[in-house]
């Protein structure tokens, strides 16, 4: 991609020769005498870089440069100052101008300076698309789920993201989504603008995390060679995602704390308060209220960080997505290897919707995955699923290689009934469904199942 240069300054020689000079070096350069001139420019040509003299006949480069910022952020502004002028080059930095040169320069100084900023723009174009594309992935229609405990979930996220500082705690098994709820919390919120830095705390012992989390000085240890910002540092105006927390020492929580409550803090063997501006989020799948009773998390920290606490419930618990996510997944990973795959069959739904799913989301879409990957076809058959899901490998199949202990027929109807009828919440309508018999088929059943547990205990 060409770059285009747009060159605003108020003296005819000075437009002509850097419009050679840089012609000459492959750029496309428009050319503007006046501060309203340039912004018109700006706002048709769309320029990736602006040469931006700071004093014009009817207006002041800093009111260009304020002005240009909001018309496209992206844009890399070079701005060229008189002799002296140093405290207007300091304020254009301040607004967003990527580099200053004082009259008089070298032509070559001009040149190097237009590259470099180049190069910003594409980086910065690069980042922008990343964040575009991470905010429509993590956007509300990612979080997938139409049950009362997702609609829930959905709701406290829009609240959050409302709000710049509220720390915020995610619970839940593993496997639930924890990671894709707390992106959802940065790439919908302001703070999207800015990095989201994530670490896990189980991945590092109390010193490394410390200096993980803060950085450290040169010469603050053996190898600390050089100076290292801390991921608190470099998300500053962003947000701080850190995962299975309850794993976190209590050294280390003490610190997070003293940060938490004052915003600064000082990298290892470090002397000065740096204060940053930035969101916690944080997540665990331990019951933290455990922990605090068990003394190995604080419970000042604990209520720091659940401003807003969000559960995220267990797959089980939220029977009315399983197909929902199913057909998601499906259709995602038959895109991603190129598969013809695009539902599911009757079969193959009942058996995802009485599996008990202990790995949660996580489970579903990795058997969804390892099945388009390996099969192919239209649609996802009961076949193509791993054993488990037809319950072999479960509690009936131990009890089969045991010949005195083999369940009865009555026995294996009435547990495979209890299970539907658990994972619907007791709703007979949805359960008969899924059991593919009527509503009062299902009752019957029941009241024989009933009557016949009563007999069996009378004989006994």
């Amino acid at each position: 991609m060409k770059i285009s240069v747009l060159v605003v300054d108020d003296e005819l020689l000075i437009r002509k020769s850097l419009s050679k000079v840089l012609r000459a070096r492959g750029y496309a350069v428009e050319a503007a005498s006046t501060g309203a001139e340039g912004l018109e420019r700006a706002g048709t040509v769309r320029p990736q870089v602006m040469i931006l003299d700071m004093r014009l006949p009817d207006t002041d480069g800093l009111s260009v440069l304020r002005q240009v910022r909001q018309i496209d952020p992206l844009l890399q502004v070079i701005v060229i100052t008189a002799f002296g002028d140093v405290q207007s080059a300091v304020e254009a930095m301040k607004l967003g101008a990527c580099d200053f040169l004082r009259k008089p320069y070298e032509m070559e100084d001009i040149v190097l300076a237009v590259e470099s900023a180049g190069r910003n723009f594409r980086q910065a174009s690069e980042l922008d698309l990343y964040r575009r594309q991470a905010w429509r992935h993590y956007s509300d229609e990612e979080i997938i789920g139409r049950s009362v405990p997702m609609r829930e979930v959905r709701g406290l996220i829009d609240k959050v993201v409302r709000s710049q500082a509220t720390s915020v705690l995610i619970t839940g098994e593993s496997g639930t989504g924890k990671e894709l709820v707390a992106r959802a919390i940065h790439y919908r919120s302001d703070r999207a603008k800015a990095p989201l830095m994530e670490v896990n705390c189980s991945s590092f012992h109390e010193g490394l995390l410390e200096n993980e989390l803060f950085g450290h000085e040169r010469g603050a240890f053996t190898d600390a060679s050089e100076t290292k910002k801390g991921l608190v540092e470099l998300c500053d105006g962003g947000t701080l995602f850190l995962d299975e927390v309850a794993e976190m020492s209590l050294g280390t929580q003490a610190k997070l704390l003293r940060f938490i409550d004052h915003r600064n803090f000082k990298r290892v063997g470090g002397a000065q308060d740096i204060s940053v501006d930035i969101r916690i989020v944080a997540a665990t799948n331990k019951d933290v209220e455990a922990e605090v009773r068990a003394g190995r998390f604080r419970s000042d920290l604990y209520f720091r960080l659940k401003v807003v606490s969000i559960l995220l419930p267990p797959l089980r618990d939220r029977s009315d997505d399983i197909l929902l996510l199913a057909r998601h997944f499906v259709r995602e990973f038959a895109r991603k290897f190129q598969k013809g795959f695009d539902d599911l069959s009757p079969e193959a739904q009942r058996l995802f919707q009485i599996y008990s799913w202990p790995g949660n989301v996580r489970e579903l879409r990795n058997v969804i995955e390892r099945v388009v990957l390996l099969e192919e076809g239209e649609r996802l058959e009961a076949e193509h699923l791993p054993a488990e899901l037809h319950g072999r490998g479960g509690p009936l199949a131990a009890a089969a290689n045991d010949s005195l202990s083999l369940p009865t027929l009555a026995q294996i109807e009435a547990e495979h009934i209890g299970e539907v009828l658990r994972l619907t919440a007791g709703n007979k309508s949805r359960a008969a469904r899924i059991l593919g018999i009527s509503r009062q088929g299902l009752i019957e059943k029941l009241r024989r199942l009933r009557v016949e547990e009563g007999v069996g205990r009378q004989v006994s």
